[in-house]
């Protein structure tokens, strides 16, 4: 073998030998214990970073150790290909966003084989390719014609009568950018105007797609919710229950009515008369002083047919966000349409104004306006001159109309005042009473709410799923027959930011009839979310190149759970991002329990156990431009600036960079997020080709537990690349010897000197809490007892005895055996070159070592020797001693001796395998 580390031929050869034994393919075991374990796939956008590498690090680093021990581990890996990124970079370029989308994953699928990654690439899947997202059309068809079941277990039916379906169609206010003439997203909305063209973006009411998520609001909410007895999600970080269960957000309160006798232009009642709300805070009911409807609100379009001031006022509204965080953060504005509705209990009018901070599609489109005890309210209300009217009262605590306090809104504390029947009524009772009120006058009752809303998949964009819909004169929407799926994307178009290209596309149109009446029609031209891609991928890895079901045998083995025969979780270790922690996750829960519905799955939740891994930071360097913009500079052409406590003040360049010379001072700015556009990332291929890929993966594992965030240290880069040679060095010692797992597995049958039983005890203690690491997946103490195990070895001195041959040849296949999962290429050389292959076969397939207990039995110990609780050094003695033998050991150790100077010993304390004290 090379007396060097070469790493890239080390890297080469292992990658060699993987692909002619075919060693990652998975197949299907029943005689095994299956493990899925499986990272959330990349959007493939050019290149890995080094938040990849982490998280696909630890998912290798979690297979290789369990197939070791015996499971059949299933990590595969595919694309998350469609979505907007694709339509930017060929409005950038001027190429299709299918050719630089399959050119990336090109790129990237090479980088990640290069990583060693145990990956199963005969399950590789892209969403962009219509054997795929086949079935989500499949899936959506079927979703148009599922009905929602009620709590009885019975369809729910709508107002007409029909039974309501999970996937449904019906109008939504969207961002509309004039120009471009298409729909943004509510990140490509900045002050107002499109990203790209900055024209004035306009809110719209276009007709697209639901799914019926909020029918599965409670089970969603049950299986994550912290605290809940039925749930099952026990596996996932508390945080992203909490974010789910925030999400979804139950609410529990009363939906009731403000009457009126407003009349539209036909003399017919608005809303039969009667201005809906819904709120937690009944109990301050009698503190109403106005109410605010959303720009959409049919009370709102009625007041603003004779007030052009409400009109110019309702289309400014038209260019804030659409969603709730979006609202939360703007400012809020409001106008008094003239309306007003009656208060339900003291029939006083209320004003009804038109508020830009309310939602048509929250709820009924209308809030009851509290000032007293709504933070939002209370700004409101001082802002346009409202009247404030406190309703409740804490003991003890002074109410002021003019700044907030906390307690103002808090519903643990306090009780009604100025509320008439509800007087003296803490919340509960208050919310119960005003529930008993408005039953009574048919106008509300008690009822619970979720903050989630149904799911809208329609996308007004070119590069994702087609929607499965033509659209006909006579018979409207109508649903592709089956047997004609999938609806193919063009793979040819363009877009040039005029519209969805496929809007004008001739063959994506030709020949379409409609399956009902033959007539010619035209194909919906809306394309799915991308997050409905992301929902499922992780089944169709079970079954990748099955063409007549979405799912079958192989889901029935790996989407499974072990421990029931129907229900639970399937997938045993999901692994990504907490960015992901909220949509997606959701997403494919909602997905999981539709598929479960239909018969497709056997399980309720689609993965066991979740770890969110942290990011990758790096130091973050800039300085401000003469136009009031920023330069950032890459850290390895900066240098810092340090005070003289050594603290960070600032930085300089130490290269030329454009016209600014070396010496130039420049800004600081800490640590954060590795990015492009902050100059801070690093280039795993750069890594992988000067130090290689082991040694990537090895920094990544060892430099903070997987959850924590990683700060980026090129020191330690060093450091990690520096030990890898030490271990290959220490190899290539033993290399002059032969047989070496034939010598490591004879080590019991061999007298062993004193210090080889002190090398096995030492490794073997080691290898006991490694194997604890590994099963918590705690990587990074892992490496470091790695590390213990190699300055262990290097320490020990053996005396060329059988003995301590075998000694030495046993601990270092045992340190081989624990760092193959974090630097398998090394790890699998060394196996080779050294001869343990031929003793236990492949590393990848080797047994994962146990500690051997007669290893961790000390013949002897060494206790701390005190006298009158000072400490004077230690003893020696036989580890079967027992207390007797340990006080006479102590009187006779030499420091007694000179400490007692004659004193016979008044109490000696013995602290088995710890210490002695001798009082004298």
């Amino acid at each position: 073998m090379q007396s060097t580390y070469a790493h890239k031929d080390v890297e080469r050869a292992a990658h060699a030998h993987w692909n002619a034994t075919d060693a990652y393919r998975v197949t299907e075991d029943s005689g095994k214990k299956k493990f899925y374990a499986c990272s959330m796939l990349p959007y493939p956008s050019g290149k890995l970073h080094m938040g990849h590498v982490r998280n696909y690090t630890i998912n290798d680093m979690l297979t290789r150790y369990l197939r070791m021990n015996g499971h059949n581990v299933l990590m595969p890996m595919g694309w998350d290909a469609f979505g907007l990124p694709a339509e930017n970079a060929a409005l950038k370029n001027g190429v299709p966003p299918a050719k630089w989308t399959h050119e990336n994953i090109a790129y990237m699928k090479k980088q990640m084989q290069a990583m060693g990654l145990a990956v199963d690439w005969s399950r590789e899947i892209a969403t962009c390719d219509p054997t795929y997202y086949k079935w989500n059309q499949w899936l959506f068809l079927q979703m148009l014609k599922m009905p929602v079941k009620g709590i009885d277990g019975h369809p729910l039916m709508d107002e007409q009568g029909e039974p309501v379906t999970v996937a449904y169609r019906k109008t939504q206010v969207v961002n509309w950018d004039p120009v471009d003439q298409t729909v943004l997203a509510n990140e490509q909305v900045i002050d107002g105007k499109g990203w790209r063209t900055g024209a004035v973006v306009e809110k719209r009411e276009i007709p697209g797609y639901y799914l019926n998520i909020t029918s599965y609001a409670e089970e969603l909410l049950e299986h994550v919710q912290l605290g809940n007895p039925k749930a099952t999600l026990n596996g996932w970080p508390d945080k992203v229950r909490l974010m789910q269960e925030n999400w979804i957000g139950k609410s529990e309160g009363v939906r009731f009515a403000f009457p009126h006798e407003i009349k539209d232009a036909s003399g017919a009642l608005i809303g039969d008369g009667k201005m809906y709300v819904f709120t937690t805070r009944a109990d301050t009911i009698m503190g109403v002083t106005f109410c605010a409807v959303a720009p959409e609100h049919p009370l709102a379009m009625h007041a603003a047919a004779s007030n052009p001031e409400l009109v110019a006022f309702i289309e400014e509204c038209k260019s804030g966000g659409t969603t709730e965080a979006e609202l939360a953060t703007q400012e809020k504005k409001g106008m008094k349409t003239g309306l007003t509705v009656t208060h339900p209990l003291t029939g006083a009018a209320v004003d009804v104004w038109v508020g830009n901070y309310v939602l048509m599609s929250y709820g009924d489109g209308a809030v009851m306006g509290v000032p007293a005890h709504d933070e939002r309210d209370f700004s409101f209300a001082l802002k346009y001159g409202i009247e404030i009217k406190q309703v409740v009262a804490v003991e003890g605590e002074a109410f002021s109309l003019t700044e907030w306090a906390d307690w103002y809104g808090d519903k643990q504390r306090g009780a009604c005042v100025n509320s008439g029947a509800l007087n003296g009524l803490n919340t509960k009772a208050a919310v119960d009473k005003v529930a008993e009120l408005m039953a009574a006058k048919d106008l509300g009752e008690k009822k619970t709410t979720f903050r989630l809303r149904d799911w809208g998949v329609s996308r007004q964009r070119y590069w994702g799923t087609p929607i499965p819909i033509i659209h006909c004169d006579e018979h409207g929407a109508v649903p592709v027959p089956e047997k004609d799926l999938p609806v193919v994307l063009p793979q040819d178009c363009i877009p040039d930011g005029s519209g969805n290209p496929l809007n004008k596309h001739e063959g994506f149109h030709a020949g379409v009839v409609c399956p009902v009446c033959g007539k010619a029609a035209r194909r919906e031209t809306d394309t799915m979310d991308t997050f409905v891609d992301s929902s499922w991928y992780f089944m169709r890895y079970c079954d990748p190149s099955n063409s007549e079901k979405m799912v079958a045998d192989g889901a029935d083995y790996w989407m499974r759970d072990q421990d029931a025969a129907i229900g639970g979780s399937g997938m045993d270790q999901y692994i990504g991002g907490v960015e992901h922690a909220i949509l997606h996750l959701l997403y494919a829960r909602f997905w999981t329990k539709v598929m479960r519905d239909l018969g497709l799955v056997k399980i309720d939740e689609p993965f066991t156990k979740l770890l969110t891994q942290g990011m990758v930071l790096n130091h973050i360097y800039s300085r401000r431009t003469d136009k009031g913009g920023k330069d950032y500079f890459w850290p390895a052409d900066v240098e810092h600036v340090l005070d003289d406590a050594g603290k960070v003040v600032g930085a300089k360049l130490v290269k030329a960079v454009g016209d600014l010379p070396v010496g130039t001072a420049i800004d600081y700015e800490g640590v954060g997020t590795m990015s492009k556009s902050k100059n801070n990332g690093v280039d795993p291929q750069d890594l992988i080709e000067r130090y290689g890929a082991d040694t990537a993966r090895l920094y990544t594992m060892f430099t903070a537990p997987p959850e924590a965030t990683l700060e980026w240290n090129d020191a330690a880069v060093e450091g990690s690349y520096r030990f890898l040679r030490r271990v290959w060095g220490f190899g290539h010692k033993l290399s002059t010897q032969s047989g070496l797992g034939e010598a490591a597995a004879s080590v019991s049958k061999q007298t062993l000197s004193k210090p080889a039983k002190a090398l096995r005890l030492e490794i073997h203690t080691v290898l006991k809490q490694v194997d604890y690491d590994y099963q918590r997946m705690q990587y990074n103490t892992v490496v470091s007892g790695a590390m213990k195990m190699l300055n262990a070895l290097e320490d020990f001195k053996p005396d060329g005895s059988a003995g301590d041959t075998a000694a030495v040849a046993e601990c270092f296949g045992l340190l081989l055996r624990c760092i193959y999962p974090a630097t398998p290429h090394l790890a699998h050389q060394l196996w080779r070159d050294l001869g343990y292959a031929p003793q236990w076969g492949d590393l990848l397939d080797a047994p994962w070592p146990q500690p051997d207990d007669a290893a961790l039995k000390r013949e002897e110990l060494e206790l701390v020797l005190q006298i009158n609780g000072k400490l004077r050094g230690s003893i020696t003695v036989p580890a079967s001693a027992d207390k007797a033998a340990i006080e006479a050991a102590a009187l006779a150790s030499e420091a007694f001796v000179k400490q007692a100077d004659g004193a016979a010993p008044k109490k000696v304390i013995v602290v088995p395998g710890r210490l002695v004290n001798v009082v004298v």
